[in-house]
């Protein structure tokens, strides 16, 4: 049985990140009450949901207020129910809310022998799209307001700038220690 969470409010969405910059282990985080639910995920991830909800955001009235920065921790402790695959955002104007979607990372096995697998005269990327959709997926589903967005959205950012800073020439992250960058040879 997988994990499902469907939450109508929230107390708080957040992220945050644990460890040491070009080690960090990136967290999502909804709760409500005493439910919260944490969502392990890439720091790609997090900055593009809240690339996306201020997309939205910026179409919609400015929120009113803003919810207290300490909502905006994460609630330790933290262990992840899943990894983070498929995201689905979208606005839901009859109630005023984002909605967010978070599903379950399925790995599946592209290098198996394909004289195994059987052959139904599909396309073998629309078996495996077909098989991924048959595996239970965990689930997190949840709205926010506009003031929770916001919040997250700068939250979101401070959290993936306090990694590594970005090579100057490529972009990459630089460790501590240097890094080869591809266009100094």
């Amino acid at each position: 049985m997988s994990i499902y969470f469907d939450f109508d409010e929230v107390d708080a969405f957040t992220v945050g990140a644990l460890g040491e910059p070009g080690a960090r282990l990136f967290l999502l985080q909804a709760r409500r009450g005493a439910t919260s639910v944490t969502i392990k995920c890439e720091k790609r991830q997090a900055g593009a949901i809240a690339d996306y909800l201020r997309r939205v955001l910026v179409d919609l009235p400015d929120p009113a207020d803003k919810p207290a920065a300490s909502t905006l921790q994460l609630e330790m402790p933290a262990e992840a129910a899943f990894v983070l695959g498929p995201v689905g955002l979208g606005y839901d104007r009859e109630n005023d809310r984002l909605l967010v979607q978070l599903e379950e990372l399925i790995e599946t096995d592209i290098e198996s022998d394909p004289t195994e697998a059987e052959d139904d005269g599909t396309d073998p990327v629309e078996r495996l799209r077909n098989l991924a959709d048959d595996v239970d997926r965990g689930h997190v589903r949840l709205f926010l307001s506009r003031s929770q967005a916001a919040a997250f959205c700068d939250h979101a950012d401070s959290v993936v700038a306090a990694g590594r800073p970005p090579c100057r020439w490529c972009g990459h992250p630089i460790n501590p220690d240097g890094h080869a960058c591809p266009r100094m040879n």
